[in-house]
């Protein structure tokens, strides 16, 4: 109905038409600029807040850095702040926890305002120790309000505010750490029969050359956007090149033994551990044998926990204590997955010697455990890649507990003997990748870069079709895959070309369908798939007569189809302890 019948309307309308009005010119005189603006400031950064907070707890793929750095230039940057505290310390998964924490670390970065050194560098200053071994344990909540603490102590001026940055992004690397170690859970042990006192059990493996979607099988990509890679176990020269061999000794010590290199200049190292205190730089990549002492640990062959002696140990369990020999004939810092692969077998040799055993599967997540421990890092591709034959592709999905799947690839009726004939290795004998790539790429993609996310996407799209043209038999497909991947790896990790790389490979490209760099890149070792069948001799000649290239070699790759095996061998009568 009308309002014009209802009662008073007419009263009402004149009272209306003879009000004091004002116009906008009028009523802007009269605001207070600065308290609308820090209102509307107010509401804009509690809007940013909310969403920053959904985004984390539903891990949304969207770039955080353009509310990061608002934040910090209209000096709301304690919002946020205190809002990541919050995430971290509620956060059902360490890797969820693990992105708030990066998140601090740029908006630290940010405060910074480009000065104050570099992000990447270390993150060992004692004011922090504390915190750090609380985060190890498990205490999430308890660790981030003592971060919090901490990081309130670091913020007068930019050099202190990068220090934090750093060691919010060591807490950060802590909790990657726990998340992955989530994949223990799919490590299944079993018993058997304790081999004879002075008998060697062994495993030889192959290097593996990851034809796609590496960088996907890193964390937290890994369990964040989910991974795929192929790859393919190789013999270099037609020798399995990395392995490893265990046995019980009559003494309660453990004697480690390990040469890596090409032979005749193998870098050999050997030691005796008679204590659990020889054993406690087990987590110190750089310590001499870390990654065997850390094998005896990860495997439960002997607890550093335990309130017995190294010796009441190793008298109880076995009768005596154990000699662990490794060796890598690949150059350091190949590119072939050389470290994992030594660790998948030095893990089954112990798990052998000391009576028990495990599948495959369990070596490819105990191996991934052992790598968190050790602090390296690093991917599932390596030891997938070294201890399961022929050509696959492994897959991780976006979740944890991180669990990884492999699927052997079927080819084609002869195609392994084509692909061993136009498939060669290049040892480029330049530095491989620089740890504080892996930094920037990390850092990359916890600030959700759009480009890294796409790249992430096109990483696991490639290394589908790269499956697709395996199971095809299609040798021009597989280079077209092979030199996508390359693009793909400089997109994630720039830098990674290095000049010298890039003339071997502009050398090369008329004859090839395609080439990569092995692994994370930089360096180390470039595979080719040749357009013409047994090419080394010939391309081994244009590379000599190309000047400037250095002292390349070129060396043959063979598919290994081996399936992986640890062999009970007989008592060694030639050789005696380390």
């Amino acid at each position: 109905p009308s309002p014009h019948g209802e009662p008073g309307y007419g009263d009402h309308l004149k009272r209306w038409r003879s009000s004091w009005r004002m116009s906008w010119q009028q009523l802007r005189q009269h605001l207070d600029r600065e308290r609308t603006l820090e209102m509307r400031r107010k509401v804009f950064f509690s809007q940013k807040r909310e969403k920053l907070q959904k985004a984390l707890l539903a891990r949304e793929e969207g770039s955080l850095l353009p509310a990061i750095r608002c934040a910090v230039q209209e000096g709301s940057q304690e919002l946020l702040l205190t809002t990541l505290d919050h995430v971290a310390s509620v956060a059902e998964d360490p890797g969820v926890a693990a992105r708030a924490l990066a998140c601090i670390a740029d908006i630290l970065g940010v405060m910074a305002g480009g000065e104050g050194g570099l992000r990447s560098g270390p993150a060992a200053n004692k004011a922090w120790a504390s915190v750090y071994q609380l985060l190890e344990k498990g205490c999430i909540a308890e660790g981030v309000r003592q971060l919090a603490a901490e990081r309130g102590k670091w913020l007068s001026r930019p050099a202190l505010l990068i220090r934090a940055a750093r060691h919010y992004e060591g807490a950060e690397q802590i909790l990657i750490r726990r998340a992955v170690m989530s994949s223990s859970q799919f490590v299944s042990i079993g018993q058997r029969e304790l081999p004879a006192l002075e008998h060697w059990v062994s495993a030889e493996c192959p290097a593996r050359i990851d034809m796609s979607g590496g960088w996907s099988d890193t964390p937290p990509i890994t369990y964040e956007h989910g991974g795929a890679v192929v790859n393919v176990a190789v013999l270099v020269d037609g020798q399995r090149p990395i392995g490893a061999r265990a046995r019980r000794i009559p003494t309660a010590e453990i004697h480690v033994c390990s040469d890596s290199g090409p032979r005749g200049a193998q870098l050999h190292t050997e030691l005796r551990v008679a204590s659990l205190e020889d054993l406690q730089d087990y987590c110190q990549p750089q310590a001499p044998g870390a990654l065997l002492k850390a094998a005896f640990i990860c495997s439960g062959t002997v607890s550093m926990t335990s309130h017995k002696s190294l010796q009441g140990q190793l008298m109880e369990a076995y009768g005596g204590g154990f000699e662990l020999h490794t060796w890598s004939h690949l150059p350091h810092g190949s590119g072939l997955g050389t470290s994992s692969i030594l660790a998948g077998a030095a893990l089954a040799v112990l798990y052998e010697a000391s009576g028990r055993s495990a599948d495959t599967e369990s070596l490819i997540h105990a191996v991934l455990y052992l790598e968190q421990v050790l602090t390296t890092g690093g991917g599932w591709q390596d030891q997938v890649g070294g201890l399961i034959p022929g050509v696959k592709i492994g897959r991780s999905s976006p979740q944890l507990p991180l669990r990884v799947r492999v699927q052997e690839i079927e080819l084609p009726d002869a195609f392994l003997q084509t692909l061993s004939r136009h498939l060669l290795l290049v040892y480029t004998g330049k530095t491989r990748l620089a740890r504080n790539l892996l930094q920037d790429v990390l850092r990359n993609w916890y600030g959700r870069l759009p480009a890294i996310v796409q790249n992430a996407d096109a990483l696991v799209h490639n290394a589908e079709l790269c499956a697709q043209a395996f199971g095809t038999g299609n040798l021009s497909r597989l280079g077209d895959c092979l030199n996508q991947y390359w693009l793909q790896k400089k997109c994630m990790a720039p830098g990674c070309e290095p000049l010298a790389v890039r003339r071997i490979m502009d050398t090369l490209e008329p004859y090839v369908h395609g080439q990569s760099l092995a692994g994370a890149g930089g360096g180390g070792f470039l595979y080719l798939l040749t357009k013409e069948p047994d090419q080394k001799e010939a391309l081994q000649q244009l590379l000599e007569k190309t000047q400037g290239l250095g002292r390349c070699s070129v060396h043959s790759v063979q598919v290994s189809t081996q399936q992986f095996t640890v062999c009970r061998g007989e008592r060694s009568h030639t050789e005696d302890h380390v």
